[in-house]
């Protein structure tokens, strides 16, 4: 079966467009219009236009789009700020909140016409008041995972030798280092984003295919074929670099 999947968006509209144009480029050419695009989460903060890129994908589900599209914590914060603006995420680094510069809520708010200047309070009730219900539904109906054929897509990954069926969304959105550490293989092959590397990489037990749109570089898009993936490029598929003695790609 194939699957495609594509990196950490982080409110890059165009990005997010040229990523999906090589997807349907390498569909056509295999003649595959029903294989899912999962989306690795992350769509919101950071980039200039949060909005644009869930209306893009909002109008893509309507249309029947094969697309899912994951919940990464950027989207989480994103929904429970708009719920509580007191609420903060267990996770995060208690020097940090949603609208820290480092982690880009400022710039999703923008992009719905909130006045950035305003206090906390004025911004989330003019927040409430423009961004569209059907956004907020989009975000709060993100599944956390998707499995199929053998692989688990989650927006940060797995934490080993937990089953997957009994990870929390906390580690499914979070979770990097005992999840990158970890050599040995997992209950099926795992497609996650989260923690930006310079190219989408194959490490045998994982593929990231977080590439740092968020940070200038470019949004991956992967194609997924058993165990063997190739990143989309307007030449083409090129294999995806492979990092792992330990666990040979097979």
């Amino acid at each position: 079966m194939r699957h495609y999947a594509i990196g950490d968006v982080h409110g890059h509209l165009d990005k997010l467009q040229s990523a999906m144009a090589l997807i349907a480029r390498d569909r056509d050419r295999v003649n595959d219009p029903k294989a899912p695009v999962v989306q690795i989460g992350d769509l919101v903060d950071r980039g200039p236009d949060s909005k644009g890129v869930i209306e893009f994908m909002i109008e893509g589900v309507i249309r029947g789009e094969p697309w899912v599209t994951l919940l990464g914590n950027h989207d989480r914060q994103f929904l429970w700020w708009l719920e509580d603006p007191e609420r903060r995420d267990p996770v995060l680094k208690s020097e940090y909140t949603w609208l820290h510069d480092r982690i880009g809520g400022l710039t999703t708010l923008a992009s719905y016409g909130v006045d950035i200047d305003a206090s906390v309070a004025d911004m989330h009730k003019q927040a409430r008041a423009l961004v569209p219900d059907d956004h907020v539904d989009f975000l709060s109906a993100m599944p956390n995972h998707y499995t199929r054929d053998g692989l688990f897509f989650a927006h940060a990954g797995i934490r080993p030798e937990v089953p997957l069926n009994q990870q929390t969304e906390d580690d499914l959105i979070w979770i990097r280092g005992e999840f990158h550490n970890h050599p040995d293989p997992h209950d099926a092959l795992i497609i996650h984003g989260h923690t930006p590397v310079k190219a989408a990489t194959h490490y045998g037990n994982r593929i990231n295919v977080d590439s740092g749109a968020a940070w200038g570089h470019d949004l991956s898009a992967v194609v997924i074929e058993e165990r063997k993936a190739w990143l989309l490029t307007a030449a083409g598929r090129v294999p995806l670099p492979h990092q792992n003695p330990h666990f040979p790609l097979i």
